[in-house]
């Protein structure tokens, strides 16, 4: 999940047409991607973890490019956890500054595109270079119209929620707010994404099967698909199969469908 992030120019062609296998009446509207594996497949091929990483900027590039050219509304992307501080302070810093140079490079593409980019987490303990980078790309490319792609990046979602929890409560006690009235929309007011849907879909590479402490308020109702496929490995293929599994579901948000009640 510490892949970094941006759509660029690559040398395929350009699709913009959804998929024939693809229902246009039962696209998610918001995708949310665990980018997991970048480590495992430089591993398997013999190279160093940070050419895991570097594939693993151009599988993301092609992923918004899809998104964005299938008319997905938003795309949020696990980049960089909390809890990834604690890997080899060599490869922290290597993302660090393959953060930089991609942001560098993609920004001016990206506002081209149409896209809208955000970044969610605690920015503050980012380097302060990457800071700004962040603050520049935020203001030029806020007023786009097209997807909204949002990098969580310093992420995590219980303190996210903790954070939530602290400003509802200070408000509060400065008796602003009364207790009483606090219900799930006030709270979802809170999040980094209160201006998005939740997610509709979930995807995570390389087997894995837990959230890895990713948005755990707004993947509350998501669809999860899993896929074995290794991250820098990922390709339009593998984002046309979590689709099709996404509209083989039917979603009840804890109630139940129309056939099934029928036979109650």
């Amino acid at each position: 999940m510490t892949s970094p992030f941006f759509v660029g120019t690559t040398n395929e062609p350009r699709k913009t047409s959804l998929p024939e296998s693809l229902d246009p009446e039962k696209m998610p509207e918001h995708i949310a991607i665990i980018m997991d594996g970048n480590g495992r497949w430089a591993r398997l091929k013999k190279l160093p973890r940070a050419m895991g990483h570097r594939a693993g900027v151009d599988s993301l590039k092609k992923t918004l490019r899809f998104c964005s050219n299938w008319k997905i509304k938003v795309l949020t992307v696990y980049a960089f956890s909390t809890e990834n501080w604690s890997r080899p302070k060599e490869e922290v810093n290597f993302l660090m500054k393959l953060f930089e140079s991609v942001l560098k490079k993609e920004i001016e593409f990206l506002n081209v595109e149409g896209v809208c980019i955000n970044f969610l987490g605690d920015l503050d303990q980012l380097p302060k270079r990457l800071q700004g980078l962040i603050k520049e790309a935020i203001n030029l490319t806020k007023d786009n119209k097209g997807i909204c792609f949002n990098v969580c990046t310093n992420y995590g979602g219980r303190r996210e929620l903790v954070i939530a929890a602290q400003k509802l409560a200070k408000r509060a006690v400065k008796g602003e707010l009364d207790p009483a009235l606090i219900d799930e929309n006030v709270f979802e007011k809170e999040l980094l994404t209160s201006n998005f849907v939740d997610p509709d879909l979930l995807i995570r590479t390389s087997g894995e099967q837990r959230i890895s402490n990713f948005l755990l308020w707004q993947l509350a109702y998501a669809e999860i698909h899993i896929t074995d496929v290794l991250w820098p490995d990922f390709n339009e293929n593998s984002l046309i199969k979590a689709l099709i599994d996404y509209q083989s579901r039917t979603r009840r948000f804890g109630g139940v469908d129309q056939i099934s009640s029928q036979q109650i």
